[in-house]
């Protein structure tokens, strides 16, 4: 049981995540696999130390495929969150997906210790998940019983001393198998083992034929101590599956009455619903209002910047208007100082006119007196 754990934990971690920290054979036994169906639910596991409540493995729905291995000819149940698997669940014969609500159905996988829980958003996801499980369940049955009746047929007296450990009941199909399918297979590994002594051999040949039936003998003691082991860990293992059966009825009492709270919690769900309305169309409201303000304050803090650059270029004529007002009591000044000058030239000029009017009149009778003496002088010349 302990290394068919092992291995279905190494499944788990090369088969779901291909490429990180995997062998190539590995990898290859992953690829060998192909999705047959896919869903998408919210994934859950018992809780391992109450075996009563649910824990969620999933924050959202994820996606849940069947997968199925045309080498070993077996059905997986698979999903992934991210780069971590959830789900990592092979389909044996005796597993039950059991519905326990309209949207929510379970089955205990042996391997993994633990029961899964599937979520779906529709009562129709669940019932086809459903049927998918019941229709690979029976195909993992007919596959099982077809391989069991080819080794039944093909097995010989040095196939079984070649192989004896490779058909011992730690593979997983005999792991999963019940405690009747256990017997059934110690019953058909021990009866073609007798088949030898029913041939007649040559007598030269005894000696030989009985060393090797000595060593089958011991093969067969070994076979069958690891087959008691099975069986006993199987007996043990078949108890604490009816403990967690109890667990299990108890959580679906509870659920029960869970869903009866519920009913009786969801006459208040139209009141919660119209409150809820309410409060959307208030928020609505206020985030319109709040748009508005912020256009506003928008624009203030424009009307500031414009405020700002008016209050720069006031700043800057102010001080420019100081300066002018300097230049202008300089030229106030030399204003002052040039009319004075004006005043002084225009007198200086009055006391010219007047002294030149006054030589004029002297010119004047200076010329009558000239006049009048050329006159007498010309009176001299024509009296003479």
């Amino acid at each position: 049981m302990n290394l068919d754990c092992a291995s279905t934990h190494a499944d788990s971690r090369c088969g779901m995540r291909i490429g990180l920290r995997c062998s190539p054979a590995q990898r290859f036994n992953s690829r060998r696999e192909q999705p047959i169906f896919s869903t998408r639910a919210h994934v859950f596991q018992i809780d391992p130390n109450t075996k009563k409540n649910w824990v969620p493995t999933s924050k959202h729905a994820v996606t849940v495929s069947y997968f199925y291995d045309s080498t070993r000819n077996v059905y997986r149940i698979i999903s992934l969150d991210g780069s971590k698997a959830i789900i990592n669940s092979t389909i044996t014969p005796n597993m039950t997906f059991t519905k326990t609500s309209q949207k929510f159905g379970q089955w205990a996988d042996s391997r993994a210790n633990t029961v899964y829980g599937l979520g779906f958003s529709s009562e129709h996801h669940l019932t086809k998940f459903a049927e998918k499980f019941q229709e690979f369940k029976e195909a993992a049955r007919l596959a099982k019983e077809k391989s069991q009746e080819k080794m039944e047929l093909t097995s010989t007296p040095s196939q079984e001393s070649a192989g004896g450990d490779l058909q011992s009941p730690l593979t997983p199909e005999s792991i999963n198998g019940t405690d009747d399918e256990r017997t059934h297979e110690v019953t058909q590994n021990s009866e073609p083992r007798a088949e030898p002594t029913q041939n007649a051999l040559p007598f030269s040949h005894s000696s030989a034929i009985s060393k090797h039936w000595e060593a089958e003998l011991a093969t067969l003691k070994g076979n069958n101590a690891k087959l008691t082991a099975a069986l006993l860990e199987s007996t043990a293992n078949v108890k604490q599956w009816k403990q967690q059966l109890a667990a299990y009825q108890e959580e679906a009492e509870r659920l029960h009455k869970r869903v009866t709270e519920l009913e009786c919690v969801s006459s208040q769900a139209n009141a919660v619903h119209t409150h809820k309305a309410e409060l959307n169309q208030t928020i609505q409201e206020l985030e319109e209002t709040l748009k508005k303000k912020e256009e506003e304050i928008e624009k203030l803090k424009q009307e500031v910047d414009n405020a700002r650059e008016l209050q720069e270029q006031r700043d800057s004529l102010t001080q420019k208007l100081q300066e002018v007002e300097i230049r202008n009591k300089d030229l106030e000044g030399q204003l002052s100082d040039l009319e004075q000058r004006l005043e002084k030239s225009q007198n200086e000029q009055e006391a010219f006119r007047n002294n030149l009017k006054t030589l004029l009149e002297i010119l004047d009778g200076k010329i009558f007196e000239l006049t009048e003496l050329r006159d007498n002088l010309a009176k001299l010349l024509e009296c003479s």
